[in-house]
């Protein structure tokens, strides 16, 4: 009999107080790497399809609760062990900054008949060119899907995984039909330290604590 341990859950389900990441400056990384050819020219590559993102939440607090809080929620994590959501106030949904989630801001997908499940999605693009981010931590309740120009209903047409991001439809999508998609979402992080050092006479100051957090891929 295997007497091994079971490997318990890496990941909290829960979103960092979105009133102390109100604030926190962070957003997306990537890693190239350049070579310098003997004439001048370049190679590049990179190891990454995707985009990671680093955020600074120490630039959110603002009075002594809020370091309560932060210390609360950050033993509670276990400093780097456990991850959580995160939500970044200056990308958090489907649509534009100002305008309202609805069930055709993303195509995610198309149909063809067989294909029951499509990832949540969104797209950034700039001329002639996009990029596709996976999206894993959609916000329960946020979630709108449709295929082409029709709205579908939740627990009816589709259901939703929000630990994954993932749709599955009750009936496949049919051949060539457009799969869409608007969502708000988190990201999911983890502290990127496993100490925070806070002084009371320095934050009263104004001087805040540095609290790095990092996107996870999960």
């Amino acid at each position: 009999m295997d007497q091994t341990a079971p490997i318990a859950p890496c990941f909290h389900d829960v979103r960092f107080p979105a009133s102390l990441s109100f604030g926190s400056i962070g957003g997306p990384e990537r890693r190239t790497d350049v070579v310098t050819l003997a004439n001048g020219f370049e190679e590049r590559n990179t190891p990454w399809a995707h985009s990671r993102r680093r955020y600074d939440a120490g630039l959110g607090l603002r009075s002594l609760e809020d370091i309560e809080a932060l210390i609360a929620f950050f033993e509670a994590r276990q400093g780097q062990m456990y991850g959580f959501r995160w939500k970044d106030w200056s990308d958090y949904k489907s649509s534009a900054a100002s305008q309202e989630v609805r069930f055709d801001d993303q195509v995610i997908g198309m149909g063809d008949g067989v294909r029951q499940d499509f990832q949540l999605t969104k797209s950034y693009r700039s001329g002639a060119q996009s990029y596709d981010r996976p999206i894993s931590k959609p916000v329960v309740g946020s979630v709108r899907v449709g295929v082409e120009q029709d709205a579908l209903q939740e627990g009816v047409d589709y259901t939703l995984d929000a630990s994954t991001g993932l749709i599955r439809f009750t009936h496949p999508p049919e051949s060539g039909l457009a799969v869409r998609a608007g969502f708000e979402f988190d990201v999911p992080v983890r502290f990127d330290t496993d100490r925070i050092q806070t002084s009371v006479a320095s934050f009263q100051a104004g001087d805040v604590p540095n609290v790095p957090v990092v996107e996870l891929r999960v």
